[in-house]
C-alpha cells in the first residue's frame, strides 16, 4: 500500500521483532508454529496503520505460513533430538494435511478477510476450552482408528490450519492429546506438520495475491517479505528456548499455558471483528 509511511512499516518491522520472539518460544513450547502470535500481531499493526482490514487479515495469514516453515524446521529439530516425534503418524498423516492445506489456502485466497478473523477466532476459542477445562489422561496410550478416519482428521487440521495461518499446532495438539497421545509428543508431531501446511499454503496465498489492490511495500502476493525477514531468524532461534520449557514443565502446565493463551487471542479477535 503506497500510502504507508517509512514510520509505519517501522513501526510494522517492530511489531514483527516481538512476534518472533514470542512466537518461536511457543512454537517449541507448544508446537503451534508460531503463527497464533504472528497473525493476530501482524493484522493489528496492519490495521491500525489504516489498512482494511479484509487485506490485513490475508496479507497476516500468508506472511505467517512463510514464517512457519522455517519455524517448524527448526522447533521439529529439538522434539525429533528427544524421541517426541511420532514418524509413524506424520507418513500416515502427510497426504490427507496436503490436501487440507492446499483448499483451505484457496478458499483463504479469496474468501473475504471477515471469514478469516472468524475462522481464526472460533477454532482459537473452542481449542482453549478444550486445553483448560480437560485433564488428560495420567498414563495417555494413543488411541486406534481406521486410515479413513485419520484422513478425515487430517484434512480438518490442513484446512483449518491454512486459513488459519497456523502450523497445525494450535488444531494438532489437542486433537493428537485427546486421541491419546502423550501431549508432549503431540507437540513434537505437530511441530514437524507445520512444515507440512508452511511450505505449500504461502506459496498457494503468494500467488492468489499478485496482483491485488492495496499491498504494503515488499510483498509478494499476501505475503510480505519484510517481515517475513525480520521474523523467520528469531523464531528459529528462539524456538529452541521453547523446546527446552517444553521437556522441562509439568503436562498440566503445558495445557494450560497453551488453552491461556489461546483465549486471551481468541477474545482479542473476537472483539475486532465485531466492533468492525
Amino acid at each position: 500500500m503506497e500510502g504507508l509511511s517509512t514510520g509505519t512499516l517501522l513501526e510494522l518491522a517492530a511489531v514483527a521483532v516481538g512476534a518472533g520472539m514470542a512466537g518461536g518460544v511457543l512454537a517449541g513450547l507448544l508446537g503451534v508454529g508460531g503463527g497464533i502470535v504472528i497473525v493476530p500481531a501482524l493484522y493489528f499493526a496492519l490495521t491500525l496503520s489504516g489498512m482494511e482490514g479484509d487485506i490485513a487479515m490475508k496479507i497476516a495469514v500468508g506472511t505467517s505460513l512463510a514464517t512457519i516453515v522455517f519455524t517448524s524446521l527448526a522447533s521439529s529439530l529439538g522434539h525429533y533430538k528427544r524421541g517426541a516425534i511420532d514418524t509413524g503418524l506424520l507418513k500416515l498423516w502427510a497426504p490427507s494435511i496436503l490436501i487440507g492445506v492446499v483448499l483451505g489456502s484457496l478458499l483463504g485466497g479469496y474468501v473475504s478477510g471477515k471469514v478469516l478473523i472468524a475462522v481464526f477466532a472460533t477454532v482459537a476459542l473452542l481449542v482453549s476450552a478444550d486445553m483448560i477445562l480437560r485433564k488428560g489422561r495420567a498414563d495417555p496410550e494413543p488411541r486406534s482408528f481406521s486410515k479413513p478416519v485419520w484422513a478425515f482428521f487430517g484434512v480438518i487440521t490442513g484446512t483449518l490450519s491454512a486459513m488459519m495461518g497456523i502450523g497445525g499446532g494450535t488444531i494438532g495438539v489437542p486433537l493428537l492429546n485427546f486421541l491419546g497421545y502423550d501431549i508432549r509428543r503431540a507437540v513434537g508431531t505437530s511441530a514437524a506438520i507445520g512444515f507440512l501446511i508452511g511450505l505449500p499454503g504461502a506459496l498457494i496465498y503468494a500467488l492468489s495475491g499478485l496482483g491485488a489492490e492495496g499491498l504494503p511495500p515488499f510483498s509478494l502476493g499476501y505475503v510480505n517479505l519484510l517481515a517475513a525477514a525480520v521474523i523467520i531468524p528469531l523464531t528459529t532461534t528462539f524456538s529452541q528456548f521453547g523446546v527446552k520449557l517444553a521437556h522441562s514443565i509439568p503436562r498440566r502446565a503445558l495445557r494450560l499455558a497453551f488453552g491461556g493463551f489461546l483465549l486471551i487471542t481468541a477474545t482479542r479477535m473476537f472483539i475486532d471483528l465485531f466492533s468492525g
